[in-house]
């Protein structure tokens, strides 16, 4: 679970911006200059996360950005974005040199289209449209390059500023090949990531069967040596794609009142999940709030939690 000290306290974050310009042997976060001056990506909408492997070298995945402008920063100066390049890489590496050209777009203004097909996907990586594997999941990395010629990407800006979901940073996003969800998959899983830190990456945890197309994650949070199951954390499936949403629920007591309730996946935020039964992976991404006794309490935000069967 999160810390709760985190709710006696607030921490204040700067965020700063570099870019990949060169600036004469001085080091751009020494001059305040170079902090004003700057544009990332944010994301305007998750239009299509899911390659369809039936019709895998014509399906399409995309999502609609738009540029935040760093204060100081005309709106019409060198600041502003004037491309896109897009680049993929199979599963995740923030490395920069792992990654793979799609193409390059140009910046059109707010809600510009980012997109990539099963056939650009595999062209990049070198492969065969049809060696896209159903479950498998890639990684599109957003690189913005300024009227003025910098470049911002996930590799050279602070790392909070994408991980704060409040920024709406759109440095990478993720694409998945779906495939069709046929049950059981109950049984033991590793833990891949946990936002809500119950569990540490490499732990070893249960995933229940549930109701048809449904597994019950309650096994999993709360983590029992935290708290105690207040309703079951039922996630609902999509037997046709694997996509996976979780009704609104309040589904764990971590004492001293604290009762977590998960405010859904797939809202209108993009927030989403999937449960590939043909590979045994699980990924979602909820909403997590606390409720205290007497109405104290924070909302967790956008939290992930990924797991694969063993």
């Amino acid at each position: 679970m999160r810390k709760l000290i985190f709710l006696f306290a607030i921490i204040g974050i700067s965020i700063s911006i570099s870019s990949c310009k060169k600036t004469d042997g001085v080091n751009p976060l020494a001059d305040i200059k170079n902090l004003s001056v700057g544009a990332y990506l944010t994301f305007a909408e998750k239009t299509n996360l899911n390659l369809n492997y039936a019709s895998i070298a014509t399906s399409v995945v995309s999502i609609k950005v738009s540029q935040y402008l760093t204060p100081g920063t005309s709106s019409n100066g060198g600041g502003d974005i004037d491309k896109i390049k897009i680049y993929v890489v199979k599963g995740s590496n923030a490395d920069p040199t792992s990654w793979k050209l799609v193409k390059t777009v140009p910046y059109t203004g707010a809600s510009t289209v980012l997109s990539a097909s099963g056939s650009e996907v595999a062209s990049a990586l070198g492969i065969a449209p049809t060696d896209l594997n159903p479950g498998g999941v890639y990684t599109f990395y957003n690189q913005s390059i300024t009227k003025d010629g910098r470049t911002f990407d996930i590799s050279n800006v602070n790392s909070n500023l994408e991980s704060n979901s409040n920024y709406n940073a759109a440095f990478r996003w993720q694409a998945f090949v779906v495939c069709p969800f046929v049950g059981p998959v109950g049984g033991n899983y590793k833990v891949i990531r946990d936002d809500w830190a119950d569990w540490n990456a490499g732990d070893i945890v249960t995933v229940k069967d549930a109701g048809t197309n449904q597994i019950d994650l309650s096994a999993v949070w709360p983590n029992p040596a935290y708290g105690n199951v207040v309703n079951p954390l039922i996630v609902n499936i999509d037997p046709a794609s694997g996509t996976a949403t979780v009704p609104k629920v309040n589904f764990g007591n971590y004492g001293g009142g604290y009762n977590m309730t998960a405010i859904g996946s797939n809202s209108a935020a993009g927030l989403a999940g999937y449960v590939f039964s043909c590979t045994g992976y699980i990924t979602l991404t909820m909403n997590l709030k606390a409720d205290a006794a007497g109405g104290n309490g924070y909302n967790n935000g956008a939290t992930t939690l990924i797991l694969q069967k063993q």
